[in-house]
C-alpha cells in the first residue's frame, strides 16, 4: 500500500471529501496542515470580509495533523501565512512514499518542493490558468520562475483544459500531466432532491417571489473579480417581467449593489449562507450565473454545486471551468467577460425558454455525474501509482 503525504494549506470543504475517499481507498494517507482556518473556530474570511466557521465536518474520516505555523499572519492570503518551519521533517517522519502538495505559493509548499526534489516523487494539484496573462516583461519574468519552480515536479494532476495548458505553458511535459477533475461532494448537493426543492419554494415565496415566476441567482463573494454588478446591470437591462434576481453571498460590494437595487423590488439579497445550507439556497434559482472578469477565477466550483442541483449556468469566458463544463444550449451558456449587453442577451435568451430550463438542468446533473469526488481519487490513486512505480 504506497504511502501518500499530502500538504495542504488548511481544511477546505472541497478537500475533506476527497481526502476522505482518497483513505478508504488503496493508498495510505496523511494530511498535514499548515492552519487550522475554519475547521475549529472562526477565521476571518479575506473575501466574505465576514469570520466565518464551516458547519459540517473536514476533518472527520482521514488521517491528519496540523504543522507548526509560525507566521505573525496566519492565513491563505498571502506568501509567508504559512510558514511551518518543521514541514520537511514532519513529512520525513512519517516516510511516505510519495507527496502531493496543494499550491507552492506558501512558505511551507516551497519549502517542501525544494527539500523532496529528487528524493521521492511529488505530485502538484493546483488551477491555474492563463486566462488573465497580459504580455509583458511582468509576464515574461513570472514565466521563467514559475518552469523553475515545476522542474520540482514529476506530476502535475491537472483540473481541466485551461489548466492542462498552463502547465504544458510552464515546462511540463505532457506525460507528467493526470488529469484529475475538480469536484464537489455531488451526493451532499443531490441528495434529498425533492424536499430541498421544497424547502426552496417555501424560501423563495416568503421573498415574495410566486411559484410561476423566474429566478436568476448569483452565489459567491460579491467582490469585483465576480463581477456582480455587471449581472444587476444586466439584469436591470434584460427587463424580465416576473423575473427576479438573487445575490446569495456577502463581500465589499454588498453595501453599494443594495444601494443601486434599492428601487428594484425583484432583486433580493440573503446574505452568506453556511454549507449545510447551500444545497438549498442553489435551488432557489432557476438559472445560475458566474459572470467573473477575474484575475483568478481559475475554476468556479459554484459552477458544479449548481449543476448538480440540477441547475443550467451561465457564465462568463473568463470562468476557468467552462470549456470543461458548459456545452452550449445544453448545459448552459457563456458570453464575454465585462459585456453587459452580451449577458443580458444571454438572460433574455434562458428565460425566454422556461421548459427548457428544466431540460438543461436534467443534462448538467448528468454531465457533472462524471466530475466526482471518487473519480477523482481514482485518477490520483493511479498518478500516485504511476510515480512511485507500485
Amino acid at each position: 500500500m504506497p504511502r501518500l503525504a499530502i500538504l495542504s494549506t488548511h481544511p477546505i470543504q472541497y478537500y475533506a471529501p476527497l481526502f476522505r475517499a482518497l483513505h478508504e481507498g488503496p493508498l495510505d494517507i496523511h494530511v498535514f496542515y499548515g492552519w487550522e482556518g475554519m475547521a475549529r473556530s472562526e477565521a476571518t474570511d479575506y473575501g466574505f470580509g465576514v469570520k466565518v466557521q464551516w458547519d459540517i465536518p473536514l476533518l472527520d474520516g482521514y488521517p491528519h495533523a496540523f504543522l507548526d505555523n509560525c507566521s505573525k499572519e496566519p492565513g491563505t492570503h498571502h506568501f509567508n501565512g504559512i510558514d511551518s518551519p518543521e514541514v520537511t521533517e514532519q513529512i520525513e517522519n512519517w516516510r511516505p512514499d510519495a507527496l502531493l502538495v496543494f499550491g507552492w505559493n506558501y512558505k511551507s509548499h516551497l519549502r517542501a518542493l525544494r527539500h523532496f526534489h529528487g528524493r521521492i516523487p511529488i505530485l502538484f494539484r493546483g488551477d491555474s490558468t492563463l486566462l488573465d496573462e497580459v504580455p509583458g516583461p511582468k509576464t515574461w519574468l513570472r514565466r521563467i520562475i514559475l518552469k523553475w519552480i515545476y522542474r520540482h515536479v514529476d506530476i502535475a494532476l491537472y483540473v481541466g483544459r485551461h489548466n492542462r495548458d498552463y502547465f504544458l505553458k510552464h515546462g511540463l511535459r505532457e506525460d507528467q500531466l493526470a488529469w484529475a477533475p475538480h469536484a464537489v461532494e455531488n451526493e451532499r448537493f443531490m441528495a434529498d432532491d425533492e424536499e430541498r426543492e421544497r424547502e426552496a419554494r417555501s424560501w423563495r415565496r416568503e421573498l415574495g417571489i410566486a411559484d410561476e415566476e423566474l429566478v436568476v441567482l448569483f452565489v459567491g463573494k460579491l467582490e469585483d473579480k465576480k463581477d456582480p454588478r455587471l449581472l444587476l446591470e444586466a439584469f436591470r437591462e434584460a427587463g424580465h417581467d416576473g423575473v427576479h434576481l438573487i445575490f446569495g453571498g456577502t463581500g465589499p460590494l454588498e453595501h453599494s449593489l443594495r444601494s443601486e437595487a434599492n428601487e428594484m423590488p425583484n432583486v433580493h439579497f440573503i446574505g452568506f449562507q453556511n454549507q449545510s445550507r447551500m444545497p438549498v439556497v442553489y435551488r432557489l434559482g432557476d438559472v445560475f450565473v458566474l459572470p467573473s472578469r477575474g484575475p483568478g477565477e481559475t475554476w468556479g466550483l459554484a459552477v458544479n454545486e449548481a449543476m448538480a442541483c440540477r441547475r443550467p449556468v451561465i457564465v462568463s469566458n473568463r470562468v476557468g471551468c467552462a470549456p470543461d463544463l458548459v456545452i452550449e444550449n445544453e448545459t448552459g451558456w457563456t458570453f464575454p467577460a465585462g459585456d453587459q449587453s452580451a449577458l443580458s442577451r444571454t438572460l433574455r435568451q434562458a428565460l425566454a425558454q422556461n421548459r427548457r430550463l428544466t431540460m438543461m438542468g436534467e443534462k448538467a446533473r448528468e454531465l457533472i455525474g462524471a466530475w466526482s469526488i471518487g473519480e477523482e481519487a481514482r485518477r490520483i490513486d493511479k498518478a500516485v501509482g504511476i510515480a512511485a512505480g507500485a
